[in-house]
């Protein structure tokens, strides 16, 4: 009895129970500023690709409801080290050439300056052209041109200094979102023609395509179209 009055006594007298603070532990890790530069890049880089392939996916493909044009405008693509015309220019060409003969246009201008081998794309174009049967008076060369820009704005003063105003583009499929970007600056009235290839493509290289087409938009959105702009 004695023992059990006591224990209550302890009891009664024990201080209150403060409650314990949860204990911080290990700080968490933080993040690097490398690692932050490194998110902060992926996300810039994602805002752009998406932005790029909307801007691609509601590219213009013409501003014209006309079926005759005033020529036919084919898109340099680089020729081969020994001045042959690689399967992809050879297929711009040749859709060219049947649009000629079906008489869409009367004359091809082939756009494209010199290449890394020193060869000039729209030399080479000219005379797949005329090999395919096109005559050289209907063939014009624009040979200054670097990329699709230059090849819209010298192309167009071609045509101004010959009057005419309408132009079918022809061009890759893949490079065609681009270009009609491009075109739809200038001051003429236009189509998109794209030159199916000549030979089947694997999915690799047809994705690769793609790809390499979203990050020349994405460089053309975000400065190619303010500091290369046509005069």
């Amino acid at each position: 009895m004695g023992s059990q009055v006591t224990t209550r006594r302890a009891i009664r007298k024990a201080p209150p129970r403060r409650p314990q603070r949860r204990r911080s532990g290990a700080r968490r890790p933080r993040t690097s500023w490398r690692t932050r530069i490194i998110l902060i890049s992926s996300a810039i880089a994602a805002v752009l690709g998406l932005c790029a392939a909307l801007a691609r996916a509601f590219a213009p493909a013409s501003n014209t409801a006309r079926s005759r044009f005033d020529a036919l405008i084919v898109l340099g693509s680089p020729a081969d080290a020994e001045g042959n015309p690689t399967p992809e220019q050879l297929a711009r060409v040749t859709e060219a050439v049947h649009e000629y003969e079906r008489g869409v246009a009367p004359r091809l201008i082939v756009t494209g300056g010199s290449t890394n081998h020193g060869l000039v794309e729209a030399q080479v174009m000219a005379r797949t052209a005329e090999a395919l049967g096109v005559p050289a008076s209907s063939i014009y060369q624009e040979a200054q041109a670097l990329d699709t820009i230059q090849n819209a704005c010298y192309s167009a003063r071609i045509m101004k200094a010959h009057g005419w105003q309408s132009a079918e583009v022809i061009s890759a499929p893949s490079h065609l979102p681009r270009a009609g970007l491009i075109f739809s600056r200038t001051a003429l009235q236009w189509r998109t023609r794209p030159a199916p290839p000549l030979e089947p493509e694997n999915s690799l290289s047809r994705q690769g395509a793609q790809a390499l087409e979203i990050l020349k938009t994405v460089r053309y959105l975000i400065y190619a179209r303010w500091a290369d702009r046509c005069e």
